[in-house]
């Protein structure tokens, strides 16, 4: 061009600037200033709309002095968003204090800023400035704070801003009511949520999708489909975010039926499909136990991302193949795709499901090697992992190497001690916990109680449980009044365990009943076993095991009508006792074995090794260095 005045210059900066080439934009933007040309707003808020580095925008601002461009409001709220994005909030605020008229689009940048970091005080404290000056909020605030306002999961306070909301006349914008839905969602208020999704005039498919996301994330899978079920039948065409919440939702379900149907509905459709939905439909197919399905799905994936590799790697690890999972996970570390803390907890699960101990231990050099740490998912995972393969010693060195423990970090440790008999460290880590500061909740109080359960703390647990009801205010749940029935039976106060269940559970409960029958026939305790049989046998109970419970209280008695009319009831309903089994896991495969068994292909080896080992052990005890000891050997 033989002349070139401003707008070409502008049109090339901002060119260069939207395709990401940032480096040219600041070369060409320095090149018209060489040749004689100032640049304008337009120009600089070109420039910014590829700037994502605070650098950059500390080089830029400079220009925009010397240019005389401090006083054009947009150009300056441009920054203030710029600024906002590459976390530079004390420079944000320092230049919004220095502009001496502000927009409502400025109090609005400053406010988006502060939201962006979860600043909640200082949001507040904007709002009362904003009003003071004369502005009032207007759509854009309100959409900027109600997320912020759900992270902090302030009830009061959401409820009091919807409050503004419909003051300012600002109630009915589909954009303001799907914020408003995600924070009572977030918040899990169902309720609320839905109340606003029924009277919304128009309903676009991102307010259908955070609906049916929230409603999953609310554990309200049913519900979730039948709102996708609506979604259709109004016309609404949903987005691959929607299937992917419908398909998690049916995974939540453990509904393959339901799972297939929607995924065929998708192919048949021909829509098209992001990597989250795949990511879905891996879980889905998981969760259901169809493995084969899952992997086939993972197989025809163009592109992966760190969600699939999980998703594949936890898919495998759920369903027993640890093997699998750690080759999975090897594959993934090869596609150079880096492991993160969802990769690590779901494998440190595995292993401690099994006591895969060798196999946690490499996975906590991995966490060591790969600087995955400090991460309290990925520490107290070790922790209960270590604590469920029997080292205690290492579990401990984990919590307390912790930068920093959570309620769920306490409880995990509490329930490690409990279940390995050392009740009163137990009952000395939840004092610890209370002292720093935490506040219990039910699974702690659950952690505790077992742990005073099997170590005969008898009155320790009453204490905790009455603790629970009166200090906390948490009102008991099935496990926690399961758990004081447990204790009074394991101490011998059966009848007092059997006033409880009938104080504390409205509804007849089988499994709490065949609790305190196996006590009453351990204490001899005849005229109440006989109550507490007949109320199981009345019950009707679909596991078998209460069909033995019941036959062996009556052999007890020598109550032979008794027997065989449990084992009558018991093959009339058509069930089958599963025979006893136990399992260890050698190099990441779980080997099975089950009681009058003799088809495993190395039972000859296991005889012959257990009856040598049981040879060894009976000379050990009966040799003069263990004469103290009364041993009965059979």
């Amino acid at each position: 061009m033989p002349v070139r005045d401003i707008v070409p210059w502008t049109a090339i900066v901002g060119s260069y600037s939207r395709a990401g080439d940032i480096d040219s934009a600041f070369f060409m933007y320095k090149k018209m200033q060489y040749e004689g040309i100032k640049p304008s707003a337009v120009t600089v808020l070109n420039m910014l709309s590829g700037i994502s580095e605070s650098d950059q925008l500390k080089c830029l601002h400079p220009s925009v002095v010397k240019c005389g461009l401090e006083f054009n409001v947009a150009l300056i709220n441009g920054m203030l968003n710029v600024y906002g994005k590459c976390g530079r909030v004390e420079d944000a605020r320092n230049l919004f204090e220095l502009m001496n008229d502000k927009d409502l689009v400025s109090w609005n940048s400053l406010i988006s800023v502060y939201a962006l970091v979860g600043n909640m005080s200082e949001i507040l404290e904007l709002l009362d400035r904003m009003r003071i000056s004369g502005m009032e909020p207007d759509q854009q605030t309100f959409t900027s704070l109600i997320p912020t306002i759900a992270k902090e999961d302030n009830i009061r306070l959401g409820k009091a801003v919807h409050g503004q909301i419909l003051s300012a006349g600002l109630g009915s914008s589909a954009h303001v009511e799907t914020a408003l839905m995600g924070m009572y969602l977030k918040q899990s208020n169902v309720n609320d949520a839905h109340r606003i999704f029924d009277t919304a005039k128009e309903k676009d498919v991102v307010m259908w999708t955070t609906m049916i996301s929230g409603l999953v994330q609310n554990e309200r899978a049913d519900k979730a489909l039948e709102v996708f079920r609506l979604m259709l039948i109004s016309g609404v065409m949903p987005s691959s975010a929607t299937l992917a919440s419908a398909i998690a939702a049916c995974a939540q379900l453990v509904s393959y039926k339901l799972g297939t149907s929607l995924h065929g509905y998708i192919m048949r459709q021909n829509i098209a499909v992001d990597v989250p939905f795949q990511n879905a439909l891996v879980t889905m197919y998981a969760k259901c136990g169809y493995l084969d399905q899952s992997f086939v799905v993972f197989q025809m994936m163009q592109e992966r991302d760190v969600v699939s590799w999980n998703a594949i790697v936890a898919a495998n690890a759920q369903n027993g193949k640890l093997r699998e999972a750690f080759c999975l996970f090897n594959e993934m570390r090869t596609a150079l795709i880096k492991p993160d803390s969802v990769s690590v907890v779901c494998l440190l699960q595995a292993c401690a499901s099994i006591g895969a101990y060798q196999q946690g231990k490499w996975i906590h050099t991995f966490v060591i090697r790969s600087c995955l740490g400090p991460c309290i998912r990925i520490d107290t995972a070790l922790v209960d992992m270590y604590c469920k393969c029997g080292n205690l010693a290492i579990a401990r060195k984990c919590f307390d190497n912790m930068p920093q423990h959570d309620i769920v970090s306490w409880s995990t440790i509490i329930a490690g001690y409990g279940s390995h008999g050392q009740g009163e460290t137990a009952l000395e880590m939840y004092s610890r916990c209370l002292r720093d500061g935490f506040k219990p909740n039910p699974t702690i109080f659950l952690s505790i109680l077992y742990a005073c359960s099997h170590n005969g703390l008898i009155d320790q647990g009453i204490r905790l449980f009455e603790s629970m009801i009166n200090d906390f205010r948490i009102e008991p749940e099935f496990e926690h009044n399961g758990c004081i029935v447990d204790l009074l039976c394991r101490a011998g106060r059966v009848e007092d365990a059997y006033d409880f269940y009938k104080k504390m559970f409205p509804e007849p409960m089988a499994d709490v009943l065949g609790i305190i029958l196996d006590a009453c026939r351990t204490k001899r305790k005849t005229e109440l076993a006989d109550t507490v049989a007949k109320e199981i046998s009345l019950l009707k109970p679909v596991d078998p095991g209460k069909y033995v419970q019941l036959a062996h209280n009556y052999a007890s008695m020598a109550d032979w009508d008794g027997v065989g009319e449990a084992w009558g009831q018991m093959k009339s309903l058509g069930l089958k006792k599963v025979p006893g089994w136990s399992f260890i896991e050698l190099h990441g495969t779980i080997m099975t074995f089950f009681r009058g068994h003799v088809c495993h292909p190395q039972y000859d080896d296991v005889v012959l090794v257990t009856n040598n080992l049981s040879k060894e052990i009976r000379e050990l005890l009966l040799s003069p260095n263990h004469e103290d000891f009364m041993v009965e050997v059979t």
